[in-house]
This record gives structure tokens, C-alpha cells and sequence, in this order.
């Protein structure tokens, strides 16, 4: 039985997106720094792969605003 690769993308991407719900939530304010160690490890948690710069990238925009966009994350 294979995986339908939509569907292991799909739930990458799900997983991002309850990571990052989870950080803004607890780590609204945080230091960037902070922000970026809990994303870094909610992704392991989560047993996805996501790049450097845009763990960075998120950390970044939850420090300033709260929230973050991963439209453009793409999770391995």
C-alpha cells in the first residue's frame, strides 16, 4: 500500500500550520529568538523537515505581529 504523495503534503502542511498556531498563540510577544527554538521544536514534534529561513521567517513575523503566514512554507 503507497501513500498518495497529495496527502503526505497535505498533512506537512497541516502540521505547519497547527505548529505555527500553537507559537503564536503561547509566544505572542516572545523574543524572536524564542520563537524560533519553539518552531523549531514543534517541527521536530511534528517530524517535519522545514528550512532554516523560513523558521526564521515565521519567528520574525510572530514577534512582530502575532501571526504568521506559511503560505510559502514548504515542508519536507
Amino acid at each position: 500500500m503507497s501513500e498518495n504523495p497529495n496527502e503526505v503534503q497535505a498533512a506537512k502542511d497541516e502540521a505547519v500550520g497547527n505548529v505555527v498556531e500553537r507559537v503564536e498563540s503561547w509566544q505572542e510577544g516572545a523574543e524572536e529568538q524564542t520563537v524560533a527554538q519553539e518552531l523549531r521544536e514543534g517541527f521536530d514534534e511534528a517530524g517535519v523537515d522545514v528550512a532554516e529561513a523560513d523558521v526564521d521567517q515565521l519567528a520574525e513575523q510572530i514577534h512582530e505581529d502575532g501571526k504568521a503566514d506559511t503560505g510559502s512554507v514548504d515542508p519536507s
